[in-house]
């Protein structure tokens, strides 16, 4: 089985004596302590669940001494297992930014259709890019990307800004490498290469649906009119001087008075900073972008490994040499190391830069995502402390007699956490803890689908209290009111088609 190592080990005994209503109660104050912290303290939520998790311990009884071990376990187990993923599709997804790699891919597929099928389009882009870019880093590639192709097309903005945000969105919310779908994974012990296969499948439904159709219908309502300031101008550099984004000669903005999308019309904002090529006597060089084909084969690498492993397990012998080969090769962390090897050379030395600046990129990719890494570490141990205390082996037995499906209960607690605290992640750390019990009583599909459940309940209605919500609005030049016409309703309709996609594979498996 492919897994990726499990945040939460139930304890032999709970750690606490308490009763089902003090239980109840430490949940319940755990859970608004961290939702309060958040939304209306605005305190940052890796000190929220931390306070959140020391609430849960002290009224369900567990002495301080036990909630610190237990605390600090999670957050062990959860860095190790998960930690390492998100931070190797980082340092892809840096190199896939910083070498033009992603540019190539936009200017490439966007340049070769026109018309009605641009939504498609942007829609397909977007999902590729998102596979492993995370959703802000995503939305800085392709806003420019759309800004051009709006003005050049007399396309609205939101006709072509929708499709792809849905790209974006259901693939950080569905698909490893993401933090999300990681962390839910990692919590269940679900299959990760089943849950990769089911999460695709649900996911290309979902995008066309909350893409191009929803973006068809909305941008006849909403009329955005994107900030002067961030639509795309030809800003030359003199070689050696820092481009624009830091980019050096070779970060050059678009420019909007031509028909086609060409390299110099592309804009790379980058993480990592390198600078212009250099050759090896330190003569600085024009930037190549990667090849179409090369970028794409590596960015989809890991995918088809860690799926070679899910087929392997369901084709092939256990034991025979085949099997092993594949899994060894599609185990996620190998799977993600061997595509940040073949990044280096496909993307990084394609585009000219020299060791150092590649490895400038990759060590740039990681500061940004600390954030999140101390946020999901922080909710591995409030997890961890919420079963070790019993809490999930109580609702496990109310869901039980209650007869109330896994999948929906899953769904349920991600979207009440998720419009409290205005975090995908925190909704994901949160409800996978809570349902966690319940997997036991699974088998290997459902578990995978308990998952998708839960980062589908992850994305429903982002609003005002969600980063997202205003990177949206200010990008696209909404007022609030529009905003939430056009991206809050998409992400409750890839919420709720998600889930929907999660049950009619349920009925089907």
């Amino acid at each position: 089985m492919i897994t990726v190592t499990t945040v939460l080990a139930a304890p032999a005994a709970p750690l606490s004596n308490a009763g089902d209503t003090q239980l109840i109660i430490a949940a319940l104050l755990g859970i608004a302590a961290v939702v309060l912290l958040i939304a209306w303290s605005k305190v940052h939520p890796f000190l929220s669940l931390i306070v959140g998790a020391a609430v849960l311990g002290v009224v369900a009884g567990v002495t301080p001494d036990k909630i610190v071990t237990s605390f600090s376990g999670g957050v062990g187990s959860t860095v190790g297992g998960v930690g390492l993923l998100i931070a190797l599709g980082a340092m892809i997804g840096g190199l896939l930014a910083e070498s033009g790699g992603a540019d190539g891919i936009v200017g490439r597929i966007v340049n070769r259709v026109s018309g009605s099928a641009l939504p498609w389009a942007m829609a397909g882009v977007a999902a590729l890019i998102g596979l492993p870019l995370f959703f802000e880093v995503g939305v800085v590639l392709l806003v420019p990307i759309i800004l051009l192709v709006s003005r050049r097309t007399d396309v609205p903005l939101m006709k072509l800004g929708i499709p792809a945000l849905a790209g974006l969105s259901v693939l950080h919310g569905l698909v490893p490498p993401h933090p999300g779908p990681l962390v839910a994974i990692s919590s269940l012990n679900a299959d990760l290469g089943l849950t990769l296969g089911l999460g695709l499948l649900v996911a290309i439904p979902t995008v066309i649906i909350a893409g191009p159709i929803f973006g068809n219908f909305i941008s006849r309502y909403v009329t955005a009119t994107a900030p002067e300031s961030l639509l795309p101008t030809r800003q030359p550099v003199a070689a050696g001087a820092p481009g624009p984004g830091g980019l050096g000669a070779a970060g050059r903005r678009n420019n909007v008075d031509g028909d086609l999308l060409t390299e110099d019309d592309l804009v790379n904002p980058g993480t990592g900073r390198p600078g212009a090529p250099v050759d090896d006597t330190g003569t600085e060089t024009a930037r190549r972008t990667p090849a179409f084909w090369p970028a794409v084969i590596t960015v989809l690498l890991p995918v088809v490994l860690m799926l070679l492993r899910a087929i392997g397990e369901l084709t092939l012998n256990e034991g025979t040499g085949g099997r092993k080969t594949l899994d060894i090769i599609g185990t996620p962390i190998v799977a993600l190391l061997a595509g940040v090897i073949v990044a280096m050379f496909t993307l990084g030395y394609r585009a000219g830069f020299n060791r150092t600046q590649v490895s400038s990129v990759l060590g740039g990719s990681l500061p940004p995502i600390a954030g999140i890494l101390l946020i999901v570490a922080a909710g591995g141990g409030f997890k961890q402390v919420l079963v070790d205390a019993g809490v999930g082996n109580l609702v496990a037995d109310a869901a039980k007699n209650a007869n109330l499906s896994p999948l929906l209960l899953g769904w349920l607690v991600a979207v009440g956490i998720r419009v409290a605290t205005g975090s995908a992640t925190v909704a994901t750390i949160t409800a996978a803890g809570i349902v966690a019990p319940l997997a036991a009583t699974l088998d290997r599909p459902g578990v995978a689908l308990l998952a998708l459940a839960v980062g589908c309940g992850s994305l429903f209605f982002s609003h005002v209290n969600d980063a997202g919500f205003w990177l949206v609005k200010e990008y696209f030049g909404l007022t609030v009111g529009q905003t939430i016409k056009s991206w809050s309703v998409m992400e409750t309709i890839i919420s709720v088609v998600g889930f929907l996609g999660v049950l009619l594979l349920n009925l089907l498996l």
